[in-house]
């Protein structure tokens, strides 16, 4: 691969370089003290698995790792690098893919990954208390014998650690029905860069005060660590069916989509795929998926057997009405995993095909998804790369992967441009450009575009609330003012205009 992006970091103001080595020595040799020898990793052998997460695009090689495995030390290392000004980059399992664990040069990432008990399970209050390195899916597996598990469900469950999805407010397939992480999470119990433990929600229905959970998850460690969360479990449902609609154009499934919602079904999960999609996946997981339809739909109905038969003869009319040219109903639960076995390997599938993918994230209108979709089309043609689109169609949040590889020149540079290019359509079309995925170092300039400088001073200033010597997770997801003049300038001189394809439609 092509030497990825390198990301400019500044040396502390007026701060001569050899006063600001030897400043960085006494944070390192101050941390060696304060934690277990093998807490601490300094070496570029041991910090080079750490220097991008799942966007590997963007690199940087940390100052030190600190591993710590218990909240105490997860205290002490911020209060260190807090006293010696130390920037902090909180790190789960590194699946994130938007840059938000890329490491600063001068500063320390965070690893929560031997923070990974689960502290306490409560099968009747449906209840687990976990600590931030706990896996995803690891919730379930363990709340399974009481007939309860953890709804969200990321494609990187069974990597994903559960403080990176408090992170990232994150999703996955069954969001439009259970929602994203922010909906399945009771509590926050966390440190701040200064070191002082906070704890945000409860248990209880609701608790006094400014609503400071919401505002944490999805703040992407810029607020404060994570070091403990209580989920919501909910029951395991008695029955789940998938139907899997084929569909000889994209516009007809985008509105087959509208119709289901329209017609006051939600289930339990319902994604898109199309074609390109589909036939990069079906060799690789082998989903049973119909590698000639243009798009493909998967809705699944969950509840008692009654329940699910009614709904699910409700959703093949819906379907039949809109335009799919072919229905079938998984016959079991090995059938209904297959089915979504497929929609949730789409991108290691993506992998098999191209030497480099590029996956984003943003989300839009439900009723403008074929517009987009006919936009990135014509992207393909203009940037001269391909494009699966897979995403969580019930709730406008797309996932174009955008196909190249790194080694030829310039198919970086515009795998790059074609990404800023989408997220900003999302924007034009009324929408966002984040999901699930955070904004990260990936879509800062994006951030330029959705909001104005007010909008903006408004989040650093709540950042500083939290977080005023602004250590934690810096030169992510709020832009400076100098970056945005910059991103508007450098758009001025290229004289792009984004959304020009828009007017032949």
């Amino acid at each position: 691969m092509n030497a990825p992006h390198e990301i400019p970091h500044e040396r502390a103001a007026d701060t001569p370089p050899n006063l600001e080595r030897l400043s960085l020595e006494r944070a390192l040799a101050a941390l060696q003290a304060s934690l277990p020898t093998h807490a601490v990793l300094v070496a570029e052998e041991d910090t080079r698995p750490y220097e991008c997460d799942g966007l590997t695009m963007y690199r940087e090689l940390p100052l030190a790792v600190v591993l710590p495995e218990t909240e105490d030390e997860v205290v002490a290392t911020l209060r260190i690098c807090h006293e010696h000004r130390l920037p902090v980059v909180a790190r789960g399992a590194g699946t994130g893919l938007s840059g938000g664990a890329m490491p600063h040069a001068r500063g320390v990432v965070l690893s929560l990954a031997r923070l990974n008990r689960i502290v306490e399970l409560d099968a009747r209050a449906c209840t687990a208390r976990v600590q931030p390195g706990v896996r995803n899916l690891a919730i379930s597996d363990v709340a399974r014998e009481h007939g309860l598990y953890y709804a969200p469900d990321p494609s990187s469950q069974i990597a994903c650690t559960i403080g990176g999805n408090v992170a990232e407010n994150s999703g996955g397939v069954h969001c439009l029905k259970y929602g994203l992480t922010v909906h399945n999470v009771l509590a926050v119990r966390g440190v701040t860069s200064e070191g002082e433990i906070v704890e945000l929600g409860s248990a209880a229905p609701d608790t006094p005060g400014l609503d400071l959970l919401s505002l944490v998850i999805g703040s992407e460690g810029m607020l404060l660590v994570v070091t403990e969360v209580t989920v919501k479990l909910i029951p395991k449902p008695v029955l789940a069916r998938v139907v899997m609609a084929s569909f000889d154009d994209v516009e007809a499934a985008s509105n087959a989509v509208a119709s289901i919602i329209a017609a006051g079904i939600i289930p339990a999960g319902l994604e898109m795929m199309d074609k390109a999609a589909t036939r990069a996946v079906e060799p690789f997981v082998k989903a049973g998926y119909d590698v000639d339809a243009e798009a493909i739909l998967l809705a699944e109905s969950d509840g008692t057997p009654e329940e699910v038969e009614d709904e699910i003869a409700h959703i093949e009319a819906v379907l039949k009405a809109a335009g799919a040219t072919r229905c079938q109903v998984s016959e079991n639960e090995a059938e209904r995993l297959r089915f979504w076995a497929g929609r949730k390997n789409a991108f290691p599938a993506a992998g098999r095909v191209s030497p480099d993918y590029y996956c984003m994230d943003g989300t839009i209108p439900r009723s403008r998804v074929g517009e987009v979709l006919r936009a990135i089309a014509l992207m393909e043609e203009r940037y001269a790369l391909r494009c699966m689109n897979v995403f969580h169609a019930g709730d406008g949040n797309l996932h174009p992967l955008i196909l190249f590889d790194a080694n030829q020149p310039g198919e970086l540079e515009r795998a790059d441009a074609f990404g800023a290019e989408i997220l900003e359509l999302c924007i034009a079309m009324g929408g966002t450009i984040t999901g699930e995925h955070g904004v990260g170092i990936e879509k800062i300039n994006q951030m330029c575009v959705q909001f104005g400088r007010p909008e903006l001073d408004a989040f650093a200033s709540l950042k500083r609330c939290f977080d005023r010597a602004g250590l934690l997770n810096p030169d992510k997801l709020i832009p400076t003012p100098h970056r945005c003049a910059e991103y508007g300038a450098m758009k001025v001189h290229h004289g792009r205009v984004p959304f020009s394809d828009l007017e032949r439609f």
